[in-house]
């Protein structure tokens, strides 16, 4: 599969086709199909205008960061239709069916609300293109416009996390009729979730009363990126130096959870970017919390679900390579983990009991130290084991941070010592 040349999106549906058609049980797992999405669409960094490697593929490392971003836009828009599928696909032609129907919703939903994005329905001789064909050219379109070559993690948070708003309002489309007045309706909903992109960052940076330099760099770079047109950037500015109270966000009526976490998210980055959590912004995330109707567990996961990302991507984030703050940094976030692994001593044992492969290498470790290959090994199963835990099941870990020595630093005391190896 190569996401640069023609044809990528019929190679890459037949090679997700076993995953996309497990999705359309998968919304039946959890309260509610937004929980499911953010499960899909979370560990992928796309919430965060990044790519995480999430799809194992032989050529993936040739992939560029446009390529990366174009598979993932095309699985979470399709993910997001079949999650809201009413029943289970039990046949071939059936989840043939269902691809195609999305796919067409997928080039509507761009053709109507992203009119910029448009493409020809013919070729140049006059065939009609299918809607595979016309899904594949509007998201080279919509990446090539939306991408950011810049290195600056932070120039490419902001143009490419808006690319989540997309998945959003297209949730929201395949519940609707497409017509005139629709469309009308969902390209302003486009503009005004922009807006409360830019609201929600500026109420986080004032919520230590200090703007700090990081803060206002960070709306150069959105407005850069946000499509806005010049009236709303003024306004924006405006918004930016004087602050703006909680209930001034616009929330959409169906009181959206995977937008509110998202919001919340965003919220949480912006704060992060001069390096350092305070107590007054962690006041400002709790009342924020209350208006959106989280409670601190949530405001607990997005936290761990942040600085998990933050340490993932340490040497890419500008503001934040400083040996003390990783300190710091890693520190909260073991100490988040560790209170999680804690509570759930009995469910990990079982599941560390239940792993052949595991206790091989406990076995092992308590006669002899393990090889570097053994170790890797104990890390990648250990990380796994700890992801059953289903307050974690939903976020990314820091795979390249999780060494195997902070592993052991995570787990309850003693854990190892009281499984029996023989």
């Amino acid at each position: 599969m190569k996401p640069a040349e023609k044809g990528w999106l019929k190679q890459y549906l037949e090679f997700r086709k076993e995953m996309l058609r497990d999705l359309t049980s998968e919304a039946k797992n959890a309260a509610h199909p937004e929980q499911s999405l953010y499960r899909v669409i979370q560990p992928t960094g796309l919430m965060y205008g990044q790519s995480i490697e999430t799809i194992e593929f032989n050529e993936i490392e040739s992939w560029s960061t446009k390529d990366h971003m174009k598979i993932l836009l095309a699985e979470c828009l399709i993910s997001s239709s079949l999650l809201y599928h009413d029943k289970p696909i039990k046949s071939a032609d059936e989840l043939s069916s269902v691809i195609m129907k999305t796919l067409e919703s997928i080039g509507n939903f761009y053709t109507h609300v992203f009119p910029e994005l448009a493409t020809p329905k013919k070729t140049l001789f006059g065939r009609k293109k299918t809607p595979l064909e016309l899904v594949e050219k509007i998201l080279d379109k919509r990446i090539e416009f939306s991408i950011e070559q810049d290195t600056n993690f932070w120039v490419k948070f902001f143009h490419n996390s808006l690319l989540f708003l997309d998945i959003f309002i297209f949730g929201q489309w395949i519940h609707t009729n497409a017509d005139r007045i629709v469309a009308d309706f969902f390209k302003y909903e486009r503009e005004e979730l922009r807006f409360s992109f830019i609201k929600i960052m500026a109420m986080a940076a004032h919520a230590n009363k200090t703007i700090e330099p990081e803060e206002r760099k960070l709306l150069e770079y959105f407005l850069q990126s946000s499509g806005l047109p010049n009236d709303r950037k003024k306004e924006a500015l405006k918004i930016f130096e004087y602050g703006v109270d909680i209930e001034e966000i616009n929330l959409p009526t169906n009181n959206s959870w995977i937008l509110k976490k998202y919001f919340l998210e965003i919220a949480i980055l912006t704060i992060w970017s001069d390096k350092k959590v305070e107590n007054d912004e962690i006041e400002f995330l709790k009342r924020l919390c209350t208006y959106m109707g989280f409670n601190e567990d949530d405001l607990e996961n997005s936290l761990m679900a942040i600085e998990g990302f933050v340490l993932e991507h340490w040497n890419e984030l500008d503001y934040l390579q400083n040996k003390q703050d990783f300190q710091q940094v890693s520190e909260q976030f073991i100490k988040r983990l560790s209170r999680i692994t804690d509570s759930n001593r009995n469910r990990l044992t079982k599941e560390v009991q239940n792993s052949e492969e595991l206790m091989r290498l406990l076995k092992i470790s308590r006669a002899d130290e393990l090889n570097e290959e053994e170790k890797l090994a104990m890390q990648k199963l250990l990380i796994g084991i700890i992801k059953t835990v289903p307050t974690l099941v939903i976020i990314s870990l820091p795979q390249r941070f999780l060494t195997l020595p902070i592993l052991l630093k995570i787990l309850p005391s003693n854990f190892f010592s009281e499984i029996n190896t023989h």
